[in-house]
């Protein structure tokens, strides 16, 4: 063993695991991702409770929208096998870039009365 390795009793080895560079890592919590799952058809109210956590949107099209966060892929497939379930057809899912999320998150309910009406 050479002199450069061996510091007060210590092996080589022992050396390099007590002055490594390596830092120690930082658990970062998951950041949930905000999910725009749109649904043909209208999704009545009595589901928001199925769907916790997410905004129903009423759409005039005819469609839903559900927006929120979604914790990571495992819990967007359970939402999406939820979708399945309904037996209603799924035709989009967008993940909202951070910048859109917050705006998409508090966007109001709309039903079939609160459609503008144009003197046309």
């Amino acid at each position: 063993m050479s002199m450069q390795g061996i510091k007060k009793g210590m092996s080589s080895s022992q050396w390099n695991r007590k002055m490594s560079n390596k830092r120690n890592p930082i658990i970062v919590p998951i950041q949930p991702i905000v999910y725009e799952i749109r649904l043909k058809g209208h999704l009545s109210h009595q589901w928001t409770e199925w769907f916790e956590g997410l905004t129903i949107l009423l759409e005039e099209d005819g469609n839903t929208l559900l927006t929120g966060p979604v914790i990571d892929q495992s819990a967007l497939h359970g939402l999406l096998k939820k979708v399945r379930d309904l037996g209603m057809p799924l035709l989009s899912v967008n993940r909202v870039k951070p910048s859109q999320a917050d705006a998409s998150i508090v966007k109001p309910v709309l039903g079939a009365n609160n459609q503008e009406k144009s003197d046309s």
